[in-house]
């Protein structure tokens, strides 16, 4: 059972009399440590027109109606202000569904570029590198991110102990309407049998932009003894849980430890700050600017801690290597007898995907650093196929043989 602790509040003016719009900091402390949450919520009189048909409706009582804020507009419009620190009255905000640790909302106004406004639902205190990074980057002019529009930040107590926590409660971007992203139109192409490999080489090289523009911002490491043995523990505990719970793995354990013992083997690049979770879903192809990459929090299930600390830029091209083959096998999945055609389509979009990127890093990725690290990204996949999609299970270890086979 759900533990909470209210921790602060703090009123939001709006320009809404009737609209009386607070933050509250919440920790749960059914969870070690105590997960923090920001809850937004507006409170409207109960004769306020249409309030109680609002499917966004927290609680009620005989006097007042208290909703779930961003999807209300006058709180939706004060946030904007406090970020952009500009009028916001004839702002259209529209709150997008099916995110469950941030809330975005879209605002709209005639004649301007909309802006994406993204609300952190889960706290953590301290940076968060989706705002981190990509103000950096845009700061630097970077084509390959939205431009930064401005955050937001609050202080509130921490769970445990004294004093203050600091860090971010949202922030907005420029937003482009009316774009697919990489995944939907890759599946698309792929299906279609569409020539991709000039848009997967452009895409190669917007993501070497990338890692070359953060490479300069922050600052790089040699890799040392002490992150190839944190490294090959790493990649030991995800294949023990791996091989516990596919069986089919036990089989191919030492063809893939060995694939892990030849990484450890060759020397590394320096590490860096990266993207962190790149796939397919994080990019978009925005006509007169090229490809745009997206949500540069990094694995949302791995603590924040861990997500600001520089890696290996060649875990990004893993990544994206692994959403090129699940293009491959989502669609024949769909229809078998595509089999053949889809592979070969994601072998060519890999393949100048590599070559895009190798064009603007200067540098070989090819080599068996990369293969362990996209052996790994597979192993981490195939835990999570067999706990939620069983179905799709034969997709990672189709990969895994092939990675262990080379």
């Amino acid at each position: 059972m759900p533990q909470p602790e209210v921790l602060a509040t703090w009123d939001v003016p709006t320009a809404d009399p009737e609209a009386h719009a607070s933050t509250l900091i919440v920790a749960d402390h059914s969870v070690m440590p105590a997960a923090l949450y920001q809850v937004p919520v507006v409170s409207r009189p109960r004769s306020a027109s249409s309030v109680l048909d609002s499917p966004h409706v927290v609680s009620a009582d005989e006097h007042r109606v208290i909703t779930d804020a961003p999807h209300d507009h006058a709180f939706a419009r004060a946030l904007l202000e406090q970020i952009t620190a500009g009028p916001t009255d004839t702002a259209l905000p529209e709150v997008l569904v099916g995110e469950q640790s941030n809330t975005s909302i879209i605002f709209r106004r005639e004649g301007e570029q909309p802006i994406l406004v993204k609300l952190s639902r889960r706290r953590h205190p301290g940076v968060n590198p989706d705002i981190e990074l990509q103000s950096a980057l845009s700061g630097a002019h970077s084509p390959n991110v939205p431009p930064f529009v401005g955050a937001l930040s609050g202080d509130w107590p921490p769970a445990e102990g004294d004093g203050l926590d600091h860090g971010p409660l949202a922030f907005g971007q420029q937003f482009f309407p009316g774009v697919d992203d990489a995944w939907r139109v890759s599946l698309h192409a792929a299906h279609m049998n569409e020539d991709f490999t000039a848009r997967a080489h452009a895409l190669g090289e917007a993501t070497a932009g990338i890692h070359v523009a953060l490479s300069r911002l922050f600052p790089t490491g040699e890799c040392t003894a002490d992150d190839r043995d944190a490294a090959r523990a790493a990649w030991g505990r995800r294949l023990d849980i791996a091989t516990s719970e596919v069986p089919e793995l036990e089989a191919m354990r030492a063809r893939i430890e060995a694939v892990y013992s030849r990484a450890l083997e060759v020397s590394w690049p320096d590490s860096q700050r990266i993207h962190g979770d790149l796939h397919l879903g994080q990019a978009i192809l925005v006509p007169e600017r090229g490809w745009v990459l997206l949500d540069f929090e990094g694995e949302p299930m791995r603590p924040m801690a861990e997500r600001i600390q520089r890696d290996l830029a060649l875990r990004d091209v893993a990544g994206m290597l692994r959403s090129f083959d699940y293009v491959a096998g989502a669609l024949t999945r769909d229809d078998p007898a595509q089999a053949d055609t889809v592979h070969t389509w994601s072998e060519q979009a890999r393949s100048s995907f590599i070559a895009g990127y190798e064009k603007t890093a200067f540098s070989d990725v090819h080599g068996p650093l990369l293969d362990a690290l996209e052996l790994d990204k597979a192993v981490y996949e195939a835990i999570y196929e067999a706990r939620n999609r069983p179905d799709w299970l034969p997709i990672p270890l189709a990969a895994i043989n092939r990675l262990v086979a080379n």
